[in-house]
């Protein structure tokens, strides 16, 4: 499964760098293949080991205040691993042809 997920602490400041950075940390320490954007962290694994990631990132953020935002989408396909680039690789593929 893919898990694309942002988590933020509310009421902190206008700077959430820190508690951003600590969530990455938490998702780039677990071993999962990952990828980080300017938008959301995405891991790729099974069910629990990405809830798992996802739960210790939120925890992570929640350090920074008493309040933490978390907006989570996921792609279930069992069976199927490599999605994390797999997807990208077939749609440039598609718009090379």
């Amino acid at each position: 499964m893919l898990v694309a997920f942002s988590v933020s602490p509310l009421g902190s400041g206008e700077s959430v760098t820190e508690a951003v950075a600590d969530a990455v940390r938490v998702v780039r320490e677990s071993g999962l293949p990952n990828r980080t954007d300017a938008m959301f962290t995405t891991v790729e694994g099974e069910w629990d080991e990405c809830m798992d990631v996802v739960r210790r990132a939120t925890e992570a953020v929640g350090r920074h205040g008493a309040r933490v935002s978390l907006v989570l989408k996921a792609d279930i396909r069992p069976g199927r691993t490599g999605e994390l680039t797999g997807k990208v690789e077939r749609l440039e593929e598609r718009l090379r042809s």
